[in-house]
C-alpha cells in the first residue's frame, strides 16, 4: 500500500483570516464566536486570527481571494447565512458565494473554507449557529486547520 495522507488538529503557529457576512448577523455572529472558539480549542492563538467583515455572502469570494493574495495566511475561512427566500435570489447569492470560495482555494492553492449556511429559514440557521445542531463555525476552523496539515503533509512527502 503506498503513502496514506492525513491533517491533524493541532493549529499551533498558523495563522488564520475569517471572512464574514454582516447580512443576518444574528447568526453570523454565532458562526464567527464558533469557528474562534474552534481555533483557540486547537492551539491558534489569538493575535494570528484576523477578522474581516464583508456585507453578504456574495462578497466572501472576492475577500477571500484578496486575503489570500497577502500570503499571510494558512487558510481562510469564510462564513455567511443565506435563507431561502420567495424569489431566485437564494440560488444567485449560494450558488456564487459556493463557487467563487472553491475558486479562490484552488487558484491560491490554500485552504478557503466554506462555512455558509444555505437554509430555509432562521430557526434552521440558529440551530446551525450554536443551536441543537452544532456550530458549523466551529467546524470550518477544525476543517481549515485539518486542511492546512494535511497539505502540509503532503508537500513534504515529496
Amino acid at each position: 500500500m503506498g503513502a496514506v495522507f492525513t491533517g491533524g488538529p493541532d493549529g499551533a503557529g498558523l495563522r488564520i483570516a475569517i471572512a464574514v457576512a454582516r447580512y443576518n448577523d444574528l447568526v453570523t455572529n454565532a458562526l464567527l464566536a464558533g469557528a474562534r472558539a474552534g481555533l483557540l480549542r486547537h492551539g491558534v492563538a489569538e493575535e494570528d486570527i484576523d477578522v474581516a467583515w464583508v456585507p453578504g455572502s456574495f462578497e466572501l469570494p472576492l475577500v477571500a481571494d484578496r486575503l489570500a493574495r497577502t500570503e499571510r495566511y494558512d487558510a481562510i475561512i469564510c462564513l455567511g447565512t443565506v435563507i431561502r427566500g420567495e424569489t431566485a435570489h437564494f440560488e444567485y447569492v449560494a450558488g456564487g458565494a459556493a463557487s467563487g470560495i472553491g475558486r479562490v482555494a484552488l487558484e491560491s492553492g490554500r485552504p478557503v473554507v466554506f462555512g455558509v449556511l444555505t437554509v430555509d429559514s432562521l430557526e434552521q440557521a440558529l440551530a446551525r449557529a450554536g443551536g441543537h445542531v452544532g456550530n458549523k463555525g466551529a467546524e470550518a476552523a477544525t476543517t481549515a486547520i485539518e486542511m492546512v496539515n494535511l497539505l502540509r503533509a503532503i508537500e513534504s512527502s515529496s
